[in-house]
């Protein structure tokens, strides 16, 4: 799969997707840094890009219907996550091949203990 690592994460999030045999690319390396999220929104669907963020403005499936878009993880993260939190917890989902292969269409909200899936 490939997906596209929203600013709000860390650089290091591109790596570790990779490391799982998938493609990533940040935002900010395709000049999307400060853009506003539809724009971020639209970039990820024209280039059928599973979007991977810590904006919870991307969890609202009426602006952002899940079917649309080549996947939607949003990562539910308390305010006072660190950098190694953050990895440990997007090495969870990439850890579960068949999980990540499904999500396609979908929107994933990721906490930790628990991963909730909601359908296009």
């Amino acid at each position: 799969m490939k997906f596209l690592v929203d600013e709000d994460l860390p650089r290091s999030t591109v790596t570790l997707i990779k490391e799982f045999g998938h493609q990533a690319v940040d935002v900010r390396d395709v000049q999307l840094r400060g853009a506003p999220d539809d724009r971020i929104a639209a970039y990820a669907k024209a280039k059928g890009l599973c979007l991977v963020t810590a904006d919870g403005g991307f969890a609202n499936i009426r602006q952002y219907p899940p079917g649309e878009y080549a996947g939607l993880i949003v990562l539910d993260l308390p305010a006072h996550a660190t950098l190694p939190v953050i990895l440990r917890l997007l090495r969870e989902l990439f850890a579960q091949a068949d999980l990540v292969s499904s999500l396609p269409g979908k929107l994933a909200i990721l906490a930790f203990g628990r991963v909730r899936i909601r359908d296009g």
